[in-house]
């Protein structure tokens, strides 16, 4: 995939089908906007394109309601290629770009530099200065131009619209089941392996302790989880929260006890993919009690784990599973 990142001095290839927006955690929304940008890009012979913003417009124009993203930079343009994409304008966000009117942007940008042949936008869009720009513009200007521009239905799932700000507030509760159906796939945070108390090897149950690179995580509670290291996927149980138990801390921590996993990953840098929540972070009266609850935690993970659903999904061998099948 071929990430231009200055549009008036990169090569681009041309003419394209183009789809723009933020697209953070790339869901199921956004997945069909962008499998609908690569199916016409095929079927006409032609370059399908993405153009996103970095950093999110909102973190420019208005820092203090900008919301927490999704994924990394890296994620997005990750799940681009995924789909099928082969060309991403990565325009950095500015305030002179958001000056630029709905109609230059579309005339000077899509449908010139790009020779947009068609365009598609989500469900209620707006861009260009002041938000203006609606889709009744686009369709006016593609016809102008003998262009397209077609407005993609929002997606819905049981009722609730898949939605960033849906999926953001699922994961606060903790949510991560129906996160993962609106996302169409686990949650997944990214970050390295570092030093952690040393209390897990007190508990005889050794963790891996993730510096997240993600501004959102679930709630604190213990989840079953997989962990990505070294090109493979390892079965775990992971906590997120403050150790009640040891007086608290005031920072979060991530903590995963690999179930299928007895070497050294410090510092190594790996990604955390969240399944199911087993149940909510608490304080014990003492170690030994809180010794028991983990190994029923781990218990439950394994059977997890062991379902036979499960195991047809994940691709799950006795040894961790293969990152290059994990779609």
């Amino acid at each position: 995939m071929r990430i231009i990142r200055d549009l008036w001095q990169e090569a681009v290839a041309r003419p394209t089908v183009v789809t723009f927006g933020v697209f953070d955690g790339v869901h199921l929304g956004h997945q069909w906007i962008l499998r609908t940008v690569v199916t016409r890009a095929r079927e006409l012979s032609l370059t399908p394109t993405v153009i996103t913003f970095d950093p999110h417009p909102r973190q420019v124009l208005r820092p203090d309601t900008a919301p927490p993203l999704l994924q990394t930079l890296e994620q997005r343009l990750e799940a681009f290629a995924e789909l099928g994409i082969e060309q991403v304008i990565l325009m950095r966000f500015t305030r002179e770009l958001a000056a630029v009117s709905a109609e230059e942007f579309l005339v000077a940008y899509v449908f010139g530099r790009l020779e947009a042949r068609e365009l598609y936008l989500g469900e209620g869009a707006a861009f260009g200065r002041d938000r203006q720009g609606r889709i009744e513009l686009a369709v006016h200007i593609a016809a102008r131009l003998g262009r397209r521009a077609v407005e993609i239905e929002e997606v819905t799932l049981r009722g609730h619209r898949v939605r960033a700000t849906t999926i953001r507030r699922l994961l606060r509760a903790g949510r991560v089941n129906l996160a993962r159906r609106l996302l169409g796939r686990p949650y997944e945070i990214r970050g390295r392996i570092v030093s952690g108390s040393g209390r897990g090897r007190e508990l005889l149950v050794p963790t891996a302790n993730l510096q997240a690179e993600n501004p959102i995580l679930p709630a604190t509670g213990v989840y079953v989880t997989l962990m990505r290291f070294a090109d493979r996927w390892y079965p775990g149980v992971t906590n997120i929260g403050h150790r009640p138990t040891f007086g608290g801390d005031p920072a979060v921590s991530i903590e995963t006890h690999l179930l299928e996993w007895g070497g050294e990953v410090l510092g190594a840098p790996a990604a955390l993919r969240f399944l199911h929540r087993l149940r909510s972070e608490q304080r014990f009266e003492s170690v030994e009690a809180l010794r028991t609850q983990i190994a029923r935690d781990i218990a439950r993970a394994r059977r997890y784990f062991m379902h036979p659903r499960v195991r047809a999904l994940l691709g799950e061998s006795s040894q961790g599973i293969d990152a290059s099948s994990e779609g």
